[in-house]
């Protein structure tokens, strides 16, 4: 009869979870004032005046999405204009490049009519000129091949790390030894346990081409905007260096390292070869990459204008799920650019050599975290190159070589932060509140850095980031925090059994492995990381790390019975066993029960309340097979 019972109970979880499963000149502006609908407003088309050539002759439109096209057509009548796509994505989206009719003088009085008309209009979510932002940066520095052979080292790399950070990674790239900008963040240190495997990072940008040093970075589908086709090929070089800090080819005995390197590049093209592109191209791209699996975006653009358009796409990201980080600007004045000033996006500001901010970095209450950008004008470390940051990518004026180049800008301190955002979601903090929050958390505070615990400093926000305490917070906090759930779940189990709880000492050591995991490993890592550091981070979270590393952070299938389920179905006639299956049980149920009530982490693919309702169930199982096999 106790059999019976036993099998009825596991059918019983076995259907729950099969139900659940089935289921180039940067300029700065303030932050934007708020509607009624929390979406940011542009400034008002009656005060816009002279764009100085900032913005095309034509307006940008973001339409309800569940309009049909007899509906747009019926707009263009309406309005006496034509409602062009921006890309092929507009049957989702509905975002438009708008053209007036009439004669070319009165263009600017007809447009700015329009303009006020169609934000009247209860079928436009958003509307704007068609402001064109762009690149400040060019590359006033190179490195060829063979300029390197005798320089000596850095003189003091890793400037302020810690005696606790010293089990490192140092890549075997031998141009390692000039990204100073890697080891200011102390880069070493985090890829003992972090590389940001299977994280998708778009680069929204001029592209990104396949270069010698990008070779083992996977590089995904993206998107043309600018020529509206699948070939987002860099023609202009900006791009391509921007993709190789966040995650270019590293220990692979050539060229440089990147920061995130096991993560994935989605090259989104939005800029020309010029290095400028219409805020409509933008927006779009920043939907479609959000649309298309990208879990962190970089912009390292900005214009000076706000876009209505552009802060609903930033908005539509983060509130998916992605983390948007963008570059704050580079006038060297007190004004954050768009789009970095628009609420839901992180603005990173610049620092060089010695933790300074530049003098071309942008500042302002919106500045999150500061991060290397470099400086060509200095040589601080005294390597006998300029204080760039350098990456490999094509050659600007002449894409078809490539090179690696030294570049500066808020362009370049961007990505920095991009790439500890991918080592974050890797290690399974996937919520974009979450991620910033530990990153601001975790920021050094320079010599330089000015602010006080009631108020930041506006040139650093919260400091330098350092992706290896990042790491360590992400990891041994979140196994930690789930060591204690499983503590906590272990003991009421242990009161409604009592003494017909059979668990054993191995099945206590698994429900504290499957559940915390080995949270404190990665500090007992030794030296030079490698198979070992990457091990250790594997473990320090429990089970949905270890799953997520064949699958991806995030996946449900990773977040739920599953595995336990299937272990148990196979194996529960092992009598030896059951303990162990009773701990892996009640350890995922206790990982489950954490990721419900804020852990930070988003499941891909589903909306948040269908997650929240997958991930209790999900637990209500582990915990129904936990009860029962230790009985």
């Amino acid at each position: 009869m106790i059999k019976n019972n036993r099998m009825r109970t596991l059918g019983v979880a076995a259907a729950l979870t099969a139900s659940a499963m089935a289921g180039v000149s940067f300029y700065g502006g303030q932050r934007a004032p708020q509607n009624q609908s929390g979406a940011p407003l542009a400034v008002a088309a009656e005060d816009v005046g002279d764009q100085d050539g900032d913005a095309l002759d034509e307006l940008v439109v973001d339409l309800d999405d569940h309009l049909s096209e007899e509906q747009v057509a019926h707009l263009e009548q309406r309005y006496d204009a034509s409602f062009l796509p921006v890309s092929k994505n507009v049957t989702t989206d509905r975002i438009y490049r708008v053209r007036v009719h009439g004669d070319e003088a009165q263009k600017p009085t007809l447009l700015r009519r329009l303009l006020i008309a169609l934000r009247k209009d209860r079928e436009v979510e958003a509307a704007d000129y068609a402001f064109l932002y762009r690149l400040p940066e060019t590359a006033p520095g190179a490195l060829t091949n063979a300029a390197d052979e005798g320089l000596p080292l850095p003189a003091a790399p890793g400037v302020g790390l810690k005696d606790s950070d010293k089990r490192r990674v140092i890549p075997n790239d031998p141009k390692y030894k000039y990204q100073w900008h890697l080891d200011q963040i102390h880069m070493p240190a985090a890829w003992a346990t972090a590389q940001g495997d299977g994280v998708v990072v778009a680069v929204i940008d001029t592209g990104v081409t396949k270069v010698e040093d990008l070779a083992g970075t996977e590089i995904v589908p993206g998107w043309n905007f600018v020529d509206n086709t699948d070939d987002a090929r860099d023609d202009h070089g900006h791009g391509t260096h921007v993709a190789g800090t966040i995650a270019q080819t590293t220990h692979n005995g050539v060229g440089v390292a990147g920061v995130a390197y096991k993560a994935k590049i989605m090259p989104i093209k939005v800029l020309s070869a010029q290095g400028s592109g219409s805020v409509a191209g933008i927006a779009d791209g920043i939907r479609w990459a959000a649309d298309h699996g990208a879990k962190v975006i970089n912009m390292s653009l900005g214009g000076r204008f706000n876009s209505q358009v552009l802060a609903k796409a930033v908005r539509y990201a983060h509130d998916k799920g992605v983390v948007v980080v963008c570059a704050a600007g580079n006038d060297g004045k007190g004004r954050v650019s768009y789009p970095a000033a628009n609420s839901g996006a992180l603005a990173v500001a610049a620092t060089q050599f010695d933790e300074g901010t530049t003098f071309y970095s942008n500042w302002g209450r919106e500045i999150s975290v500061a991060a290397p950008g470099g400086n060509t004008r200095l040589d601080q470390n005294g390597d006998g190159m300029p204080d760039g940051v350098m990456q490999n990518t094509v050659t600007p004026g002449n894409i078809e070589k490539q090179d690696y180049l030294l570049f500066m800008g808020t362009s370049m301190a961007s990505p920095h932060v991009a790439g500890v955002a991918a080592l974050l979601m890797g290690s399974g903090v996937t919520d974009p509140n979450a991620v910033k929050r530990i990153l601001e958390n975790t920021a050094r505070k320079p010599a330089q850095y000015k602010g006080s615990k009631s108020k930041r400093d506006e040139h650093y926000g919260a400091g330098i980031i350092d992706a290896a305490a990042a790491v360590r917070e992400a990891q041994a906090g979140r196994g930690a925090k789930q060591f204690g759930v499983t503590a906590g779940l272990g003991l009421l189990l242990l009161l409604g059994l009592g003494r017909r709880m059979r668990l054993g000492l191995l099945g206590w050591t698994s429900a504290a492995a499957v559940g915390g995991g080995l949270f404190f490993l990665p500090g007992l890592v030794c030296h030079g990381g490698g198979f070992g550091g990457e091990v250790a981070g594997l473990l320090s979270t429990g089970l949905p790390a270890v799953s997520g590393a064949f699958l991806h952070a995030g996946n449900p299938l990773v977040y739920s019975a599953g595995l336990p389920l299937v272990l148990t179905m196979l194996l529960y006639g092992h009598r030896r066993l059951r303990g162990i299956l009773a701990g892996l049980c009640l350890g995922q149920g206790a990982v489950l029960a954490y990721t419900l009530f804020g852990s930070g982490t988003v499941l891909s693919y589903l909306p948040s309340s269908l997650a929240a309702v997958w991930l209790a169930v999900n637990a209500l199982c582990c915990l129904l097979l936990a009860a029962l096999v230790a009985r």
